[in-house]
Formats: C-alpha cells, structure tokens, sequence
C-alpha cells in the first residue's frame, strides 16, 4: 500500500469517527439525513413522489441569484384531499429550510412558482404534506453557486425608493374556471451575507418572512420564507373563483414592515 494511499485512509478514518461522513453513505445522503432530522424528526417521508409532484428546476441555472422554480401537483385539492403544506428545501443554502407554503383546499389546483437564490451545487427538495399528515418528496438536482451572496442586481437607493411596492398580474378571469395570478414585491430581499464595496461591510438582513393571499375572505396561500428567496419576491400560482371578490396580498418583513396589495375581480 502507497503512502499516499494510507494518508487517504487514515484521513477517510478520522472524518467517520468526527461524524463528518458515514461509511457507506455519499455527502449529500449524509446532509440530507441531517436536515430531515433537524426538520421532520421522525417522520417518515415518501421518496421519488413523481406520481404526486413535480419539481421544475434548472439543471444549470444562468443566475444563481435568480432561479426560477416551479410545483406542480398532479392531484387536485379537494376538501377531503390536499395538500396543507408545500416545504421547499435546498440542502446547501446556509438557511436550507427555504419556504414553507400553506395551502388551501380552496386553490383547486397546486401550480406555484417562485425564484430562488442557490449557494452552490445541490439538492433542491419539494416535500407536500398531506392533510393526513403524510409526506411525500421530489428532489433535483441544481448546479449554481453564489447566489446567497451575490450582489443586488438593481441599485440599492432605487430598490429602497421602491420598497414595498406591488403588482398583483392576472390573466382573464372566468368564474369557476382555473386562472393564474401572479404577486410580485419590490424588495431587495437582503440575506446579510452580501458585502457591500462601499461601505466594506455586509448588507445587513432585510427579507420578506410573509406572504399572505386571500380571495373573498379566504386564504388560498401563506408563504413563510427566509433568505433564499431572490430579490423581488414573485408567487405565481392558479385558483378557481368561484364568485366575485378581492384578492388581496398581505407581505411581512424582517423588519417588521408589511405591505398590501389588492384586486377587485
């Protein structure tokens, strides 16, 4: 046996007794084991979900700071059946636990979309928990890295002159019939780990944490997320009206700020 090949054993030997690797199982297995501890405890969750979910991601992003995703479930929302929340997990974000949305039976239809930041390669996880309390799981895989400390793409004193300011998108709406919208948020959705070459400091944390819609008194989603959201938060998703009412979007931020925005349809 080489030197070299000894030293790489010896090295293989240390990091499984520090816990840093277990033999047998790859890095990300071993990540994702303890993310899922840290979040779900013991609960068992359905791997390979395809027949439930589907996860649209780049396989390489052009932006890692801008990352546009999607979820779509292949079941439609009935009272008896639904999906309660929507868990978004990047296995390699310093906040890994990247959003949660809470669903309605009332959507009809889980089609949602948003734009993400990606740190570097990994495993980006959709996990729908069932209003029985199951969880089912996809996963893909991401190659993007920086995107949690790249700079804001847009002029910091324009964002904040526009801070808070919101469009609700629509497309023609037919009472009953499934229709999309969309909540954009002018926020520069800082994660506090941008430097700022000015200063030579870190752009301290601002973020959206919140994002409340309802139509006609009813809450079709709540999001709550965290830093890896992209920079003017998007939520676009489809629901079914069944009578004429407001949409209405209600944003928190970490700064204790909110935002509102309305529709009349």
């Amino acid at each position: 046996m080489t030197i070299t090949k000894k030293i790489l054993i010896a090295i293989l030997t240390l990091l499984c007794t520090l816990g840093f690797i277990t033999p047998g199982v790859s890095a990300d297995d071993d990540r994702w084991s303890g993310l899922k501890q840290a979040y779900f405890g013991d609960r068992e969750i359905r791997e390979n979900a395809d027949d439930l979910l589907v996860l649209e991601a780049p396989t390489r992003a052009e932006d890692a700071a801008i990352v546009p995703i999607s979820v779509k479930s292949l079941q439609p929302q009935t009272p008896d059946k639904y999906i309660k929340n929507l868990h978004l997990i990047i296995d390699k974000n310093p906040m890994p636990y990247s959003a949660n949305f809470h669903l309605s039976p009332q959507l009809a239809q889980v089609d949602l979309a948003t734009r993400v930041r990606i740190d570097q390669y990994t495993n980006m996880r959709a996990i729908a928990e069932m209003n029985d309390g199951s969880l089912h799981m996809v996963t893909r895989f991401v190659k993007a890295s920086g995107g949690c400390s790249a700079p804001a793409g847009k002029d910091m004193a324009a964002a904040m002159a526009r801070l808070g300011k919101m469009q609700i998108r629509m497309r023609e709406v037919t009472l009953g019939e499934p229709t999309q919208a969309q909540v954009v948020i002018s926020h520069p959705n800082n994660s506090g780990l941008q430097f700022d070459q000015k200063t030579r400091g870190y752009i301290p944390p601002h973020f959206v944490k919140e994002v409340t819609i309802d139509y006609a008194g009813e809450t079709l989603i709540k999001l709550e997320a965290g830093i890896s959201i992209s920079e003017d938060p998007s939520i676009r998703f489809e629901f079914a009206p069944q009578q004429h009412g407001v949409l209405t979007a209600v944003v928190h931020d970490s700064k204790d700020m909110t935002y509102t925005a309305d529709k009349e349809i």
